[in-house]
């Protein structure tokens, strides 16, 4: 018996760059056709939060065919772009083997950038990509990133300078400092001012949180899952007991958000 050797990862990349050829060519898919990287975006970007989602719930089937679907929309973009003469896919991973390898000198390269430390891969790291060109150690860090991924970001590599406490307590500080400055403004009425001190205290807060090793935007996405389970689960009582919960007082409804609120699991 002859056994079909299994496709290799180069054989099924090739294939899946023949098929999305063939949707963008004159017999494909009028859909696809008409695609354009800007209305692209917010499909790209649904995507990559599916492939977060399926980590975080760590589920490797889905997170085998999420990474699929985000991996066409490489292959999508790549070849849009071809199409007009711009670049091809192996273009953009031979881009990323030479910013790993030029990035990693303490792997790849014989001189003396040793990294026995985390910390010290990444100051070799941001060494490097400033040496690219960069102009600030605060480049690269894209604008619409989500704000509490972005905040985090910037002050990761604010830190890489030295410009960081040594420790959470100085950040809880300053978080309790931006907050009473957002009360004092608010009581005035100054709606503007208020809106800056609520920011900072965002961003102090994203401070603390970044200190205290933990990343703000899961929490925040666990605490809005957590909120729409136990705000789901307190529906399901008022309808299972016949009661609008259009009619209910706040007190009613917090009596029984108190004996759900312990009950409730809330991730995925």
């Amino acid at each position: 018996m002859t056994l079909t050797p299994k496709p290799t990862a180069e054989l099924e990349l090739t294939r899946l760059q023949e098929i999305v050829a063939k949707l963008r060519g004159p017999d494909g898919c009028p859909w696809d056709q008409e695609q354009t990287p800007e209305t692209m975006i917010p499909y790209l970007l649904e995507e990559a939060y599916e492939v977060v989602e399926a980590i975080e719930n760590g589920n490797q089937d889905e997170l085998k065919t999420e990474l699929g679907d985000l991996l066409l929309h490489i292959v999508m973009q790549t070849q849009m772009a071809d199409e007009k003469d711009g670049f091809k896919l192996r273009d953009s991973i031979n881009s990323i083997n030479d910013k790993l390898i030029r990035r990693h000198p303490h792997v790849f390269s014989e001189d003396n950038s040793h990294a026995k430390r985390v910390e010290d891969a990444v100051e070799n790291w941001e060494k490097v990509k400033k040496s690219e060109g960069r102009q600030s150690w605060l480049d690269g860090v894209p604008k619409n990133l989500p704000g509490l991924i972005r905040a985090q970001r910037i002050q990761e590599k604010a830190s890489r300078v030295g410009f960081d406490w040594n420790d959470v307590s100085p950040a809880l500080d300053k978080f309790h400092e931006e907050i009473d400055e957002l009360i004092v403004e608010w009581r005035k009425g100054n709606l503007q001012r208020a809106r800056e001190e609520f920011g900072d205290v965002l961003f102090s807060l994203v401070n603390v949180a970044r200190l205290m090793k933990i990343d703000s935007e899961t929490s925040m996405r666990q605490a809005i899952d957590k909120f729409e389970a136990r705000f789901r689960a307190l529906e399901m009582v008022f309808k299972n007991e016949n009661t609008d919960i259009e009619a209910a007082t706040l007190e009613e409804m917090d009596e029984v958000w108190d004996r759900i609120k312990h009950k409730v699991k809330y991730r995925k």
